[in-house]
């Protein structure tokens, strides 16, 4: 059985994380299937990020319905997770963004491509996704269980899909991958920016280059470095969580706690 408050303190710092590395800003979110149940997943209640808590975290099933019914809002998006989980058994974090440095490539309809070996988590020329093509008109949002169905599709099996005029949405074999996936995207989508506006020939990582370096984060130590000076940032920002006790730790120092409050028993000594 899964730690559950570990696994919540977790998502509840990696929504806090992608905000703080200026990724995510009101706007957007960071769910995780159940650890023990492929059928549900958690997602916070409608607040911005980086106010993200452990206690935030609403259950939903597959279908994107709680649970049980919450007492406090939710994301209208929610279905973007809900869909994809459904779609994709094989991953277990989603990360939905509209990160300032995607914007100019999805204005101009240019392709992203690695241009530095960790922007390679993007893939090269990841899928896009119209919304309008299917649906006309709408307010951006994917609310529909239908509109989810339709990214989940585009998606296909690909980490990451681009969102035409909206954003784009990760996904990662867990939350800490599909937080460096998101994290670094966007570092080689701002490169990328620049680059393209100083002009000449865009350089970029060979298909071959790209498959390799890709592993980074889940064949080396990469990934576990780059969480802890993300933790470490987050906290100095003032955003950190308490660490989780273990249940052993915990029933220890309550043992301990009721041993301190327990009186001495006096005990009648002999006079010599």
């Amino acid at each position: 059985m899964t730690n559950l408050i570990e696994a919540r303190r977790e998502l509840a710092l990696a929504n806090r994380i992608v905000a703080n590395e200026g990724v995510l800003d009101a706007f957007g979110h960071v769910s995780m299937r159940h650890p023990d149940n492929p059928n549900r997943y958690f997602l916070s209640r409608s607040r911005a990020p980086q106010l993200v808590s452990p206690e935030d975290f609403i259950e939903y099933d597959l279908d994107s319905r709680p649970v049980r019914e919450p007492s406090v809002t939710q994301y209208s998006e929610r279905v973007i997770h809900g869909e994809i989980y459904k779609a994709r058994p094989d991953v277990m974090s989603v990360c939905h963004h509209h990160s300032p440095a995607f914007m100019p490539l999805l204005a101009t309809g240019t392709d992203y491509v690695p241009v530095f070996h960790l922007g390679a988590v993007g893939g090269i020329k990841p899928p896009v996704w119209d919304q309008h093509d299917e649906f006309g008109d709408t307010n951006m949002l994917v609310v529909k269980p239908a509109e989810g169905a339709s990214l989940a599709r585009a998606l296909g099996q690909a980490s990451m899909v681009l969102m035409k005029r909206h954003g784009v949405t990760a996904v990662g074999v867990n939350v800490r991958d599909c937080v460096f996936r998101t994290i670094y995207s966007d570092r080689n989508a701002a490169y990328q920016a620049q680059a393209l506006a100083i002009g000449g020939k865009l350089d970029f990582l060979s298909p071959g280059e790209t498959e390799i370096s890709g592993s980074i984060a889940t064949k080396t130590t990469g990934l576990v470095r780059a969480w802890e000076y993300w933790e470490m940032r987050v906290t100095k920002a003032g955003g950190g969580l308490p660490a989780v006790k273990s249940a052993a730790r915990a029933k220890s120092a309550v043992a301990k706690k009721s041993v301190a409050k327990t009186p001495a028993r006096k005990t009648k000594g002999k006079r010599r």
